[in-house]
């Protein structure tokens, strides 16, 4: 049985403070991938094979942008004749457009890699962890769905934590460390065991897999 109790409660000014650093973080990462998409330059490490991940939210993604965009055109026609009204509008619209492409790139340009050194598990500019083959006792394909609100990270009745970087509430490969690490995410520091993730070509993934792993 899997528990999804979160470890990092936050209350009154501490989580407004770490909402307002998330946030710039997000801020600066989006331009970084949107620099790193327009020249080419994806965040793949030297000897690695990139795995894309992107592939069960890039409609959904597309039609936001789209939307997005057509909403900056409307807005300039509605308000044109409204100045104090329409600056502040089209830069709240324009922002939006530039986060949606930024949250998009971010996952372009930072795909699951695979080297000699290990697996860099990755979900868009926000989570980059490193799995060392000297940590991993298995990596198997299995398909996982799990609830919406469930949070990336769960616990389960023995204490050990997975961490779940879910497509569309679903992963299809399975990490199993040979004992818990410390990683970093967005809302604060994890000991985890496991980690879940989703390959748009979970074959391809494993066949890498192989052929990277020593012995």
């Amino acid at each position: 049985m899997t528990t999804t109790i979160s470890r990092h409660k936050r209350t009154g000014w501490r989580f407004a403070g770490y909402l307002a650093r998330r946030a710039i973080m997000m801020e600066i990462r989006g331009y970084q991938s949107i620099y790193r998409f327009l020249f080419r330059r994806p965040k793949v490490p030297a000897g690695h094979v990139e795995f894309s991940y992107y592939r069960p939210v890039l409609a959904i993604l597309i039609v936001f942008i789209a939307v997005s965009a057509v909403e900056v055109v409307v807005v300039d026609l509605i308000v044109r004749r409204w100045a104090n009204i329409r600056i502040p509008l089209l830069i709240l619209s324009v922002w939006g457009l530039i986060y949606m492409l930024g949250f998009l790139f971010g996952m372009l340009t930072r795909p699951h890699a695979i080297g000699p050194a290990g697996i860099r598990a990755r979900y868009g500019s926000e989570i980059d962890i490193p799995l060392l083959w000297d940590d991993i006792e298995s990596v198997t394909p299995r398909k996982h769905t799990l609830q919406s609100r469930q949070p990336k990270v769960t616990v389960d009745e023995d204490g050990n934590a997975t961490l779940h970087l879910r497509m569309q509430n679903e992963t299809n490969i399975e990490v199993q460390l040979t004992g818990p690490i410390g990683v970093r995410l967005p809302h604060g520091p994890e000991t985890i065991s496991k980690v879940t993730l989703y390959a748009d070509d979970s074959h391809a993934f494993m066949n890498e897999v192989r052929r990277a792993r020593p012995g």
